[in-house]
């Protein structure tokens, strides 16, 4: 009887060898980045340590290396964020995604906390009431809680519209790299031309994992020089 090729063949052979340990892929997959770097953009510099370790947190997170390009840094940021958490600040995000990537442990540590209010009853009731995006509403009560904020925004561009319009005198930290085709790289493109001390991305890309990427490298970097 002729075997049929498309019948499904068992095998004993055993799986490759791979790396299981969480902290070595991670220390492995950043080894290869540094290289990636090296060989294929051979003159691009980073201009601070703190840059460099947000820029390939971003790329580890995405498998992209475009953030070398994108990601953009207001002159006072990188100073700036690590002296809000410091001082134990309040993060607002604009989705339960980038709070859900954020450390809450190193968080607590620095005695800072992370709220999102986009599931907020009365924010949605507001939300409805005035023709808005709840993205929107819960900027406005960030804004009225908080004077030691940082907003970090990974999805809603009418969110950091909101917060732009709404800051006044006040100019909060802000992380704003929401992702998509409408409002997005307008949205980000206003924030790079303000004057709020900031860390945005050009264009469509972005996203919720990136933004907590982003808090993630600065509070691994201040773990790190205690």
């Amino acid at each position: 009887m002729k075997a049929n090729p498309n019948r499904c063949q068992t095998t004993s052979q055993q799986p490759q060898s791979f790396i299981q340990q969480p902290q070595q892929i991670e220390s492995t997959s950043f080894e290869i980045i540094d290289q990636i770097i090296e060989t294929d953009f051979p003159t691009y510099r980073f201009h601070h340590p703190l840059e460099k370790k947000i820029i390939t947190r971003a790329i580890h997170t995405t498998a992209d290396f475009d953030w070398l390009e994108i990601l953009k840094f207001s002159p006072t940021i990188l100073a700036e964020l690590p002296a809000r958490i410091a001082a134990g600040c309040v993060f607002y995000t604009d989705t339960t995604m980038v709070l859900a990537g954020m450390n809450k442990s190193l968080l607590r540590q620095f005695g800072c906390e992370v709220r999102c209010y986009i599931a907020d009853p009365d924010v949605a009731a507001t939300a409805k009431a005035q023709g808005k995006t709840r993205s929107m509403v819960a900027v406005e009560k960030a804004l009225a809680e908080s004077e030691n904020a940082v907003f970090v925004f990974g999805n809603a561009p009418t969110a950091l519209f909101q917060l732009l319009q709404s800051a006044g005198a006040n100019r909060p930290v802000t992380i704003g790299v929401p992702v998509g085709f409408v409002g997005a790289a307008e949205s980000k493109q206003a924030l790079y031309d303000s004057d709020f001390p900031f860390i945005t991305a050009l264009g469509r890309k972005g996203g919720s994992n990136v933004a907590a990427a982003i808090v993630n490298a600065v509070l691994y970097d201040m773990q790190e020089a205690r």
